[in-house]
């Protein structure tokens, strides 16, 4: 039920912020509740990357891309996160969500999420996501302009390159051989 109030808080709350541009960062403040916490007393695990689904929202209806997407029939899908935790969150303690855009390429859109409390670093993940349609997915460069980009993609940080070294070790490892790739379109 907290989840749903927070994401209906954010929904409501779109409407009253400034409108963001491409690549101007989403900021959204929350309070570690009781639903959050796990048997160690902190904020679960999960509940960083469920927070996380509040941001992208936030990035969605802010920029106005939530239009385009209703017109087109976009359905956003994760293609991979990595996540690394640095600090743990307790009951009530306050915390900032960070969301951006940081670049893109020919099959996918790079998200880079925080979460800081007392300006401190708590967890960072990086994203790569996609937008499907009903005639499969939607190129990333296409996403981007919707968004208002206007020109190439910046530049890809070497987090990037390292994950698509890391496909391309986990595309010709023995145990996958027998596995189809997956696809994000449908």
């Amino acid at each position: 039920m907290t989840q749903i109030l927070r994401l209906l808080h954010v929904i409501l709350m779109s409407v009253f912020r400034p409108r963001l541009g491409p690549y101007d960062p989403s900021l959204l403040a929350f309070r570690v509740m009781p639903a959050d916490i796990d048997i160690n007393f902190h904020m679960n695990n999960a509940r960083y990357l469920s927070m996380m689904d509040h941001g992208r929202w936030d990035v969605i209806l802010r920029s106005g891309f939530w239009r385009e997407a209703i017109r087109r029939r976009l359905r956003p899908v994760i293609g991979g996160t990595i996540v690394r935790y640095r600090r743990s969150l307790k009951p009530f303690q306050s915390f900032v969500l960070t969301t951006r855009l940081v670049t893109w390429d020919e099959r996918w859109l790079y998200l880079e999420q925080t979460v800081e409390s007392r300006g401190l670093l708590s967890c960072i993940a990086q994203l790569r996501v996609a937008f499907v349609g009903p005639d499969g997915t939607v190129p990333p460069g296409t996403v981007a302009g919707l968004m208002g980009v206007r020109g190439g993609p910046p530049p890809s940080p070497a987090w990037i390159q390292r994950w698509r070294d890391l496909d391309g070790d986990l595309d010709s490892h023995p145990s996958l051989s027998l596995l189809e790739p997956m696809s994000c379109a449908h």
